[in-house]
């Protein structure tokens, strides 16, 4: 398979409802739950891309450009932005969704950076 192939082969796409128990004193997704559900696409698209163990080392940028209300539809989508020797890079974006309409709109993006370690914890090649 090409690296090209890898990539959109690896594209994750999670679709979740925005509940109340996930928003803040606005009644819009707490940015923290926003994190972690972008980090953990991002640790899904990477280990598909790799098949090998990854773990996040930093979240290079997020953006939040739109706030999302309780009782939407949002789909995180992930895909690898860059590949390097021992560390590659995601690109997570958030789209909502209102529920009872065909509106969709980009809301957050973010970039999450990864390396690849062996079973001692030390950096291996992303790509063999």
């Amino acid at each position: 398979m090409t690296i090209e192939e890898r990539i959109k082969a690896s594209e994750t796409r999670i679709f979740k409802t925005v509940f109340p128990n996930n928003t803040n004193h606005y009644d819009t997704l707490f940015g923290g739950s926003a994190m972690a559900m972008m980090d953990e696409v991002a640790f899904i698209t990477a280990t598909r891309f790799t098949r090998k163990r990854m773990v996040t080392v930093s979240s290079d940028r997020i953006d939040f450009n739109k706030p999302i209300p309780a009782g939407t539809i949002i789909e995180l989508v992930g895909t690898v932005s860059h590949i390097g020797n021992t560390s590659m890079k995601v690109l997570v974006e958030i789209f909502i969704e209102e529920m009872y309409s065909f509106v969709r709109e980009k809301a957050i993006t973010g970039t999450f950076t990864f390396v690849a370690i062996d079973e001692h914890k030390h950096p291996v090649k992303v790509v063999d």
